[in-house]
This record gives C-alpha cells, structure tokens and sequence, in this order.
C-alpha cells in the first residue's frame, strides 16, 4: 500500500551501511517511523527531503508486516536558517522531541503538525521572542493532547477573575483570593491569566499573536514548562541543552 501524504521529520537514526531510520509526524498518520534505504548516501534523490526539521510530500510504502519505507520524497521547507544559530535549532530540536512524546499514532495530526510547523517557521523569522514561542507552543501542544489546564474560572466558586490568581502546576486548576488555600499554589497576574487563556482558546493560527511585559512572560515561561512536566512525567534532553544554550 502506498500513503501519500506531508510531514516533518522530527529524529533520524543510521541503520545498517547505507539507510536511515526517520520518524516523521504527517498530516494523515500522525507519527510514523519509516526506513529511507540508502538515505545515507549524498547522491540519493531522498536525503535531502528526509532530514531532521524537513517539511516533505512524502509517497511511502507501508509492507505487508507493516514496516513504512520511503519511496519518495520533495522537500517543501528545509529550514536552513536554523543550522546557523544553535539557540534556535536547540528550540525546533525541543519542539520536535515534545510532539514525538505527544502526538497520535497511526491517526490524522494535522493539528498537531500546523503547530510544528508555525513554531520552527516563527523561530526562522525571528520576529517573535523564543521564550514566547516555547511557552505558546508547549500549552497549545498539550491542549490538543487533552491536557489543557482550567483557566476559565475559580475550579472553587467559578470566579472569572480576582485581583490575584492562583496556579496549581500538577492538576492545572486556577483558584481566585477567596478560594486558594494551599501553600504549593503558584500566584499568576491576571495579565498571565489572560495570556493562557489566549494561547489555549484563540484560532490555531493567532496564538502567537500576542504581547506580554516581561515579568509576566516570565511567569507564563516557569508555569507551562514545570505544568508540562508534572503532566507528562519526564525530562526532555533537547530541552535542557536548550535551557544551557541560554543560560
């Protein structure tokens, strides 16, 4: 059977002499995991359209023992610019490892690939701050893994906003002055309140479009990198050579 569909390359891996070893999040089989024989050879028509951060048409055999193997591909968005800055390639490297953890198998993901996608193209443009573009890119990804935090209102009495609001980074509840009780709670602005609001209800294409003060940006940076990770139970090794890259 031949799949026909787009995607990005989000790790590759050398298998035997000669092929490679790409996983991929496409449009209409989420993550898959597919050998480009002879991938490693400069002259195959495919190494340029199959490597890591490339946006493809991929045309892919799937065997009967259901093994994926690239007959085809042509590259649409290579992303060179990111090869020279290493911030940035550590950022889109962090970003693909959080969709491999993420994003479906084996189902349609184009939500989930148009995020990607927005995410290395605004680290490309450099018209947006990373820290801004992490922080979005992190709630938005775990909103459309069915993790998406309660911010409407008070998880307590169903007050829509207090003078200060109150963050819990395990269960992702918000609580309002009246109702916070527990010394663990993280205190947000209303400003950060309404920022996550944003990022995790506005139109996929317009949750970048925002602008923060720096100190609520901040806020917004510490509460969705420690909420993902409580949510998702581990570390993520892009994410911490990132985090030294800008240290």
């Amino acid at each position: 059977m031949i799949i026909k569909t787009d995607g990005i390359v989000i790790r590759e891996n050398n298998t035997g002499e000669q092929d490679r070893l790409v996983t991929l999040l496409t449009r209409d089989k989420g993550i898959i995991t597919a050998f480009v024989n002879g991938g490693r050879n400069p002259k195959n028509k495919n190494v340029a359209a199959t490597g890591l951060l490339c946006y493809s048409d991929f045309s892919i055999e799937k065997t009967r023992r259901d093994v994926y193997i690239i007959k085809e591909a042509t590259a649409k968005e290579v992303f060179f610019s990111l090869r020279e800055d290493i911030v940035s390639l550590s950022l889109a490297q962090y970003f693909a490892e959080l969709t491999y953890e993420l994003a479906p198998r084996e189902e349609s993901s184009t939500d989930y690939l148009s995020l990607l996608l927005n995410a290395v193209f605004l680290i490309t443009k450099r018209t947006k701050e990373n820290r801004l573009i992490k922080a979005a890119t992190e709630l938005r990804m775990l909103c459309l893994s069915g993790y998406m935090p309660s911010v409407v209102s008070c998880a307590l009495c169903g007050s829509f906003e207090s003078e200060n609001m109150y963050f819990d980074l395990h269960t992702g509840e918000i609580f309002c002055d009246e109702c916070q009780r527990a010394s663990s709670l993280h205190q947000l602005s209303l400003t950060t309140v309404s920022a996550m609001r944003y990022i995790c209800f506005s139109e996929a294409k317009k949750i970048y479009s925002f602008t923060i003060p720096k100190e609520d940006l901040e806020d917004l940076c510490f509460i969705t990198e420690i909420y993902l990770k409580n949510i998702t139970g581990r570390k993520y090794k892009t994410l911490d050579f990132y985090k030294t890259m800008t240290s």
